[in-house]
């Protein structure tokens, strides 16, 4: 029932925040029931609970010193969803896009709209009362919560819901919890009522989650005759999981526009952007956010947003995506150009692109979503601890609050980012300030004390939607008021009298400087590498790029690859962000476990080193090169298994296999072959081996050389891997074929390897040495101009990417330029394709991209390259295969590779009758073989077609 092992305490004792703190255990409910007896427990043996979902909070409020409560791994099911009716009974764990995903079937939607929306669960949105982008237009969690199952802190069970004055009548009557929080919270109301109106944020405000929701239930019934029905779910939303915990939820859906438009205004200065926003709302917009240059910068670092930035017009400070919803896309059109010259005439802003494609939209909002990530993932110089990034005052005090809130920032030299929900007034405000320092931790103290007061002075809110949770809640006293700190522990008592769920949320709170994640006192992991880790700075900083929020939790339908792992098992220790947590948490300190953790190497198991997160994560942490250093220092501690060094070795040992093909491939086949495979070197008998060719690459190239090869004075450098010369010669063949069709004289390097499954498999001397190798090898070429062509991904991308790790500093020129010159095969057609000639055709293409070439290229190169050979494509929207080189190959992880591969990719090939499939890599193919039985090719083989 509750899992106490080491690793799985580290998995949980962080979110998103700036808090550390080690759960004694984890627990995984797989229903109501589960949730009951969890609370019983509790109370018998005396331990407390806080709920988790996603574990995305800002504030804290998912980590604590009991037991955590995860409902994301199990109780991710929508009960029901009735069109008719727009209600959808949900439980915790459903993730907002999956109910969305499922609603917009019905032409319907869950409205609030938070940065984090394809992996926060609507638990965690009732927990804090979440909103997002589009609370102008569809308000807060609040106003969509029908109906909450709870379990209450002595494990009975309840049902809250809008109550007739008769039904709130029966419910006071009730001899069990139940009644008494119904008759205890009505006079709570009824003693306090004046009290409550007169301290709470200003009702203007949508986005108000200072405290306990008292204020909304002096709305209701009885206590205003004209009122909505009394409703405790109500007071529920935004409770932080302090007052009782959610089984299911029934949820108000609003009905999908039709049409959509963004509208995005530039500025030069932040006063314009503010000034602006007032001038927007006047237009009814469904959102209204603001990104401000810190931000946009380092969008040009992340290789998956450098792509999003298309719509800005030299270089802006601050933007305002505005987005327009209606049925009427001719009405969307004059409201976008009419806030274009209103904000023109008043002298706000340079340029306001209106954009009204479906999926350049997109890519603005996804840049809007990355913001937070990115922020988060600036480094050491730019941390920006969430304290204050929460404030919301009206809109019409947002120009004044803003210019007040920089007073501060100036007081204590301090710069800030400043974005998000204009529309509402409220901006995520985050100083940079490093708190690893005695004098950073103290200046964010002071500011804290003193932005309160600048929020009360307004009449705002301390918290929009990230809750109180940890780091807000000491300060509700200055928003508030002191008389209506004994009323909130009133009804944190009557709900839950032992303080037994999630206690230091809201009431009797920790200061803000405990159980810190980075302060004065954390000690930055320093180990020995062998990488150089020349972006990051050193291995420490690599560490601590992780910022919680949780990008890598996302599931297979969201799109994207990362974290293929985790789509697969649903287990925190399978994403990125576990991964990156448990990696700190082992290097750091003062007795480190460092290269000799077991916790973190059974972390590290199911990482298939797709670098998806290199690209997708906001924070662009790199856990495949992390995975690569450890393993290093694991072998040199350690040793390493026959396993690890069959697969390490295949340069070694695909020579001899070549010498009779036959016999080989004939016994790797066999009954006995396999078994004997299995036993010593970990191969799944399931899988069939690829088969070694009767004549290697390099057999016919020589051949070719001697029987009429293309000479020509443009020479070009063909790069054939070990894959390529001992399995798949074809492909080589394919691509000399073109690259002379194309004029190029064909240069074959003695080089076969780049040191990929020593990379992968974390033999990183044998891998510097071979890049050592390549870069003497190839210095030649590198200084003629000659550019290197490479088939397999993985390989020639090695090149532009770890080659810059493993040399040397002296080596660094040399690899830089080689890097410079190195190219996917189908990039170097894509960008020489007027030389192609191909003839008339109508077939279509079907790829699937590989993982290395999507995280450091992209599509774009391949979809260019097979369309010039005159394929019309369709791009797969899969993520990782599950080959993933030797990974699914290995008995171990056989299983979660399929399981990775039926997500998307298995079960898209097999809708498709007949199709021609490109996959670019070599694991690709094979595992799409094995998976669906379907041949698919490599683009040097499709182009090499057209041709002929």
């Amino acid at each position: 029932m509750i899992q106490r092992d080491n690793l799985t305490r580290q998995l949980y004792a962080q979110d998103a925040s700036m808090y550390q703190e080690f759960p004694e255990g984890v627990s995984f409910p797989k229903s109501g029931e589960d949730i009951r007896k969890l609370v019983k427990k509790a109370n018998e043996d005396k331990f407390t609970i806080t709920a988790r979902s996603a574990g995305t909070s800002l504030a804290g409020q998912t980590t604590g010193g009991g037991v955590i409560m995860d409902v994301s791994r199990y109780m991710n099911q929508i009960l029901t969803l009735n069109g008719e009716q727009h209600i959808a009974h949900v439980q915790p764990g459903v993730i907002r896009d999956t109910l969305n995903r499922e609603a917009a079937k019905h032409q319907l939607l869950f409205g609030p709209d938070t940065a984090t929306t394809n992996r926060c669960m609507i638990g965690g949105m009732i927990g804090n009362n979440s909103s997002g982008s589009y609370s102008i237009k569809y308000k807060t969690t609040r106003e969509h919560t029908l109906e909450i199952e709870a379990v209450l802190s002595d494990g009975s069970t309840a049902i809250f819901k809008p109550l007739t004055s008769e039904e709130l009548e029966g419910k006071k009557k009730l001899d069990n919890l139940e009644g008494h929080i119904y008759r205890s919270m009505l006079r709570l109301i009824e003693r306090n009522r004046e009290l409550i109106q007169n301290s709470y944020p200003h009702p203007e405000i949508i986005r108000r989650n200072t405290g306990y929701a008292l204020d909304k239930l002096c709305e209701m019934q009885p206590f205003d005759p004209n009122g909505r029905k009394f409703n405790l779910c109500e007071l529920l939303c935004g409770s932080e999981g302090t007052l009782a915990m959610t089984v299911s939820a029934k949820l108000n859906l609003s009905t999908l526009d039709q049409h959509k438009l963004v509208v995005v205004p530039q500025f030069e200065t932040l006063e314009e952007a503010m000034h602006a926003a007032v001038e927007i709302v006047n237009f009814d917009p469904a959102a209204v956010e603001l990104v401000d240059h810190i931000i946009l910068n380092a969008t040009k670092g992340n290789i998956e947003q450098r792509k999003n930035r298309f719509f800005l017009e030299g270089e802006p400070n601050y933007i305002l995506i505005t987005q327009f919803e209606g049925n009427d896309p001719e009405e969307l059109q004059k409201k976008a150009e009419q806030v274009s010259a209103k904000l023109s005439e008043k002298s706000l802003g340079y340029a306001y692109p209106i954009i009204p494609e479906e999926d350049k939209m997109k890519r603005v909002w996804e840049l809007r979503r990355a913001g937070l990530g990115l922020l988060m993932g600036l480094g050491s110089d730019g941390r920006s601890p969430s304290f204050c990034e929460d404030t919301a005052v009206r809109v019409q005090d947002l120009p004044e609050y803003i210019k007040e809130f920089r007073a501060i920032l100036d007081k204590h030299n301090t710069k800030c980012v400043f974005y998000a929900h204009a529309s509402v007034g409220e901006l995520h405000l985050r100083p940079q300030i490093d708190i690893t320092t005695e004098t950073g931790l103290n200046t964010m103290k002071t500011m804290a004390d003193e932005i309160a007061d600048l929020v009360k002075k307004y009449n705002g809110s301390l918290s929009g939607e990230h809750g109180d949770g940890r780091v807000r809640a000491p300060y509700i006293e200055k928003i508030l008021g002191r008389e209506m700190l004994p009323v909130l522990r009133q009804v944190k008592e009557i709900w839950d009298p032992e303080y037994i769920f999630n206690p230091g949320k809201i009431v009797k709170p920790k200061p803000i400087d405990q159980d810190l994640r980075f302060s004065p006192s954390y000690q930055k992991p320093e180990p020995e590498t062998v990488l150089s880790w020349r972006k990051e700075g050193d291995f420490g900083s690599a560490m601590e790029l992780c910022n919680g929020a949780g990008a890598c939790r996302k599931l297979a339908e969201s799109g994207g690859t990362m974290c293929p792992s985790y789509q697969a098992t649903k287990d925190e220790k399978d994403s990125t962000r576990g991964r990156a947590n448990v990696f700190r948490q082992v290097f750091a300190g003062e007795n480190p476990a460092g290269y000799e953790s077991e916790g973190l190497k059974e972390a590290l198991d199911l990482c298939l080193s797709c670098k998806a997160c290199k690209s997708e994560c906001p924070a662009n942490v790199d856990m495949a090169k992390m995975k690569t250093e450890f393993m290093n220092g694991w072998h040199q501690k350690n040793g390493s298994t026959l396993k690890e060094r069959f697969f390490a070795d295949a340069a070694k040992v695909f020579p001899l296999a070549s010498i009779t093909p036959k016999i080989a491939n004939k016994v790797a086949g066999s009954a006995i072959g396999k078994k004997v495979l299995e036993g010593v070197f970990g191969i799944d008998s399931r899988r069939d081996l690829p088969k070694f060719a009767n004549q290697t690459f390099r057999g016919w190239f020589k051949k070719h050389r001697r029987n009429g090869a293309v000479k020509s004075d443009e020479k070009v450098v063909l790069f054939v891997d070990v894959f390529t010369n001992y399995n798949d010669p074809e492909i080589g063949k394919s691509a000399v074929s073109v690259l002379e069709h194309m004029g190029y004289e064909v240069l074959i390097p003695k080089a076969m390897e780049t040191g990929r499954p020593q990379l992968s498999k974390g033999f990183l001397d044998e891998a510097k040495n071979i890049c050592g190798k390549v870069l003497e090898e190839f210095t030649e070429y590198v200084e003629a101009g000659i550019p290197v062509v490479g088939l397999e991904p993985s390989e020639i991308l090695t090149v532009r990417d770890e080659f810059l790790e493993l040399c040397s500093d002296e080596q660094l020129p040399l690899a830089e330029k080689l890097a410079g010159q190195s190219h996917l095969f189908e990039e170097f057609v894509a960008r020489n394709k007027s030389r192609l000639s191909p003839k008339a055709q109508d077939q279509t293409v079907t790829l699937h991209g590989h993982c290395h070439a999507k995280a450091l290229v992209g599509n774009d190169p391949t979809i260019e390259a097979l369309s010039a050979a005159g394929y019309t494509v369709d791009v797969l929207e899969t993520g990782c295969c599950g080959m993933a080189g030797s990974f699914g190959y290995e008995k171990d992880h056989y299983d979660v590779s399929q399981e990775i591969g039926g997500l998307v990719l298995f079960p898209t090939l097999q809708k498709q009758k007949d199709p021609l499939v490109c996959a670019p890599g070599f694991s690709c193919r094979h595992q799409i073989k094995d998976g669906v039985n379907i041949k698919s090719y490599h683009p040097a083989e499709l182009i090499h077609r057209s041709l002929s």
